[in-house]
């Protein structure tokens, strides 16, 4: 009888140990390609061409950091990282300002048409954004915002509200009404409200949607290569550009892709509590 529990106990740790192995194996080689991008980075593009990234595995002499004294002396390249920036932080904090806004007006709070209007805010999630390129490529142009940082941070906002919005006014909507009406008992106005009790409340779900909302801007290209100023591009457009200028532009693609990718990555390792919380409380939820 004793041995029945210490068989099942050790047939579960069997199992569980088993199961971190898989996800250990799993997430190397899904980290795979970003490895095999570090190390290209590092080679010339004569190692390059004389055989595949793992030849530094058994050839580390190869390695060299020419490919990013190079990077850095690319004034189109390290620009276009600064220009990203000034894009994706402004599209990023008006999508967080204005989501909670409207999120916890469309839960909260009593207006004529307040369901009406969020089914139209739910409808536009399916509005693909190749739909709007020409329309708004011409109302930019009519008003001054063709080719400016201004203008890709409208658009961006544009297309992120309305996901920030479905998504913080369900979370919002979750909140118990109980605290809210002992706030307001207690001379809370709505600003105050939303400042001292919703927002704390909300933090975890507004970090897992700042998260996504930087990292779709960071990566976008499409929007940046038709509203983006062609002498400031963002950092996906002057990667393209230098492929189109110079061929097989590696030692320049390398880094230049890798310095791309790992803004995002500290952004998201930053933020990777409060995104797991955010998720965690909305599956809970």
């Amino acid at each position: 009888m004793s041995t029945l529990p210490t068989a099942r106990s050790l047939a579960s740790r069997a199992a569980g140990g088993a199961l971190r192995v898989f996800l250990v194996l799993a997430g190397l080689f899904w980290l795979l390609p970003t490895l095999g991008l570090l190390v290209s980075s590092f080679l010339s593009p004569t190692a390059l061409n004389d055989g595949g990234w793992w030849q530094a595995l058994t050839a580390p002499s190869r390695l060299t950091a020419d490919n990013y004294e190079r990077l850095l002396a690319n004034e189109t390249v390290t620009g276009s990282l600064i220009d990203t920036a000034a894009i994706a932080v402004p599209a990023t904090l008006l999508v967080l300002a204005l989501g909670a806004f409207a999120g916890y007006a469309f839960a909260w709070l009593e207006f004529p048409g307040r369901d009406w209007l969020f089914l139209i805010v739910v409808a536009l999630l399916v509005v693909p954004v190749q739909v709007a390129l020409i329309p708004v490529s011409e109302l930019f142009g009519s008003i001054g915002l063709f080719e400016t940082t201004a203008g890709v941070v409208l658009f961006h906002t544009a297309f992120g509200l309305p996901f920030a919005v479905f998504l913080l006014r369900n979370f919002f909507a979750e909140i118990p009404r109980e605290l809210l009406e002992a706030a307001r008992l207690d001379g809370a106005g709505e600003l105050r409200l939303f400042a001292r009790v919703v927002l704390p409340l909300g933090g975890p779900a507004i970090a897992s949607l700042g998260i996504f909302q930087f990292l779709w801007v960071w990566n976008d290209m499409l929007v940046a290569l038709v509203f983006a100023d062609s002498a400031h591009p963002p950092v996906t457009v002057a990667l393209q550009q230098q492929v189109r200028q110079f061929g097989n532009n590696i030692d320049v693609l390398a880094p230049g892709a890798f310095l791309s990718m790992v803004v995002p990555l500290v952004v998201f390792f930053a933020f990777q509590r409060q995104f797991v919380s955010g998720v965690m409380a909305g599956a809970i939820k």
